[in-house]
């Protein structure tokens, strides 16, 4: 697909192409689903998404598949051993945050909150497509992004900025950034 318009952002590297070609914006509603991705662009704060894509599959192997009744458990001796993965981003905060993240999730769900229904509700349930012109159009954060940073931060998640939450909407398709010329853009 060489002679298909993409968003500038994936380059050449064949594996940020097909990531953009089939994950980048498709909407997930599967709330465990969610939950990794939520974590994985936490790791991605201060780096590039490339860096976290070429380590994510070592990610759900470090992770027990980001199970979070299997992370909640985890205890301060499991984190120090992540601490010396080398197929995860090596950052203590983070690492950290993973449990964290993983026991807010299930203080939501022992509430009877979907984590789905909770993120996608920040959005009306519906996908925000925008009509960008180029990558450069594309802002970093939206009302709605720094609406949902609080409403997480709230429930006791860390690493949920206004800017990782802009990405991860942009990933799991409650947002379409794609540049309106991009053959994956809805419009």
């Amino acid at each position: 697909m060489s002679n298909v318009n993409r968003c500038s952002w994936c380059g050449n590297d064949p594996l940020y192409v097909k990531y953009h070609d089939t994950e980048w914006g498709v909407p997930e509603r599967d709330s465990q689903k969610l939950f990794a991705k939520l974590l994985l662009d936490g790791a991605q704060a201060g780096l590039s998404w490339i860096t976290i894509l070429r380590k994510r599959d070592g990610y759900y192997r470090a992770f027990d598949g980001f199970d979070p009744e299997k992370i909640a458990r985890y205890s301060d001796a499991k984190l120090d051993e992540l601490m010396l993965n080398p197929e995860i981003v090596r950052n203590r905060l983070k690492i950290r945050s993973v449990r964290q993240n993983a026991r807010a999730y299930l203080k939501l769900a022992e509430a009877g909150v979907s984590f789905s229904d909770y993120l996608w509700g920040f959005v009306g349930g519906e996908t925000i497509v925008n009509r960008w012109k180029s990558s450069g159009d594309v802002p970093t954060t939206s009302k709605e992004a720094e609406s949902m940073s609080r409403g997480l931060k709230k429930a006791g998640f860390s690493f949920v900025g206004p800017t990782i939450v802009y990405a991860f909407m942009q990933a799991v398709g409650m947002v379409d950034d794609h540049i309106s010329t991009c053959f994956r853009h809805r419009g």
